[in-house]
């Protein structure tokens, strides 16, 4: 008879613990970045709601920003670097393609031999790293998670480019998870549509990369137009599945956390949900730009700043980008 494989034990729920966040040590305004693409900070500000957005001096890797964000992250959860069992960044900008960013960040930050490994998707990276966290933590896999978003974006900038460039910016954000005796992290609404990838895209191909082609710079590009109309729609109805999953409604939030790509977007996402006046709306990108999977982390770490009285209550988190992909979750802050 075979001998039957012992069940794995894991903790009833999991929920975040600490976040740290790191940003790019230079301030780009409007007025820096205007002139090559025929534009005005008027225009910027309006179609975008960015004043000015955060970007890392040439020396500064999106591998350093993320050891800054993790090691805060561990340091406020109370922990130390050696108990981490699980190392998941989400970047699309990491320096190179193997080893994983992760891999790097645990050993600098003492967290070996922890396993680690770096996930592309994109604005929604981070909360599809909070969901695989909340597997592990749940699943006995691991007993604390060290979650990262990293990006710099500027490294894949054309500054003639009026579709995106504009935009982004430069950080991390990080959040260490742990086991919970009470929910912390509700089910997750995530998927994805391979077949509209041409929306947001590098311009380079894979076949310039193996080859080593060099004239042409890899950058992001994206039609405007159709991710405006796709993020407002339809990520409000990805929205509302995530508040029917957590069991909840938007009268039950404190704050609403989503993706920072475009303020007229956040503005339109809180008419769609029906956010009642009490529910604080993280504007991140006024002064940070839009950082793709570092944004929803970088915009919670400074939102709990700025409204200390938002601890321990209820998020809405959502991230949506290229791919496309998509993914949302109601969070207790820590």
């Amino acid at each position: 008879m075979t001998q039957p494989l012992r069940e794995p034990v894991g903790a009833l729920h999991s929920r975040i613990l600490g976040l740290g966040a790191a940003r790019g040590d230079l301030n780009v305004t409007n007025d820096e970045i205007i002139e090559p693409i025929n534009s005005s900070d008027e225009w910027i500000r309006q179609r975008t709601g960015i004043i000015e957005r955060k970007r890392a001096s040439a020396n500064v890797t999106a591998t350093d920003l993320a050891e800054q964000a993790g090691r805060e992250a561990i340091e406020a959860a109370g922990i130390t670097p050696d108990q981490i069992d699980l190392v998941i960044i989400s970047t699309i900008s990491a320096p190179n393609r193997t080893p994983s960013m992760a891999a790097v960040v645990a050993d600098r930050l003492g967290a070996n031999p922890a396993p680690a490994y770096d996930i592309s998707a994109a604005c929604a990276g981070y909360t599809y790293a909070i969901a695989q966290a909340d597997s592990a933590i749940r699943s006995g896999l691991a007993h604390y998670v060290l979650v990262i978003g990293a990006e710099k974006l500027s490294d894949f900038i054309d500054p003639t480019d009026r579709s995106i460039s504009f935009l982004l910016g430069d950080g991390a954000g990080a959040a260490v998870l742990g086991p919970s005796e009470t929910p912390g992290v509700s089910k997750a609404v995530w998927g994805s549509d391979g077949s509209r990838h041409e929306v947001i895209r590098f311009t380079q191909t894979d076949n310039d990369f193996r080859n080593g082609v060099t004239d042409e710079v890899p950058t992001l590009r994206q039609e405007g137009p159709s991710v405006f109309r796709w993020a407002v729609w339809d990520m409000a109805k990805v929205a509302k599945q995530a508040l029917a999953e957590a069991g909840i409604t938007s009268d039950d939030l404190a704050a609403f956390i989503p993706h920072q790509g475009n303020i007229r977007i956040t503005e339109e996402f809180a008419k769609q949900l029906g956010l009642p006046e009490h529910v604080v709306i993280a504007r991140d990108i006024v002064h940070t730009g839009n950082t793709s999977a570092a944004s929803i982390p970088l915009a919670t770490h400074a939102l709990l700043h700025e409204h200390p009285e938002l601890h321990g209550g209820l998020a809405l988190q959502i991230g949506f980008g290229a791919g496309l992909v998509y993914g949302a979750q109601v969070v207790v802050l820590p």
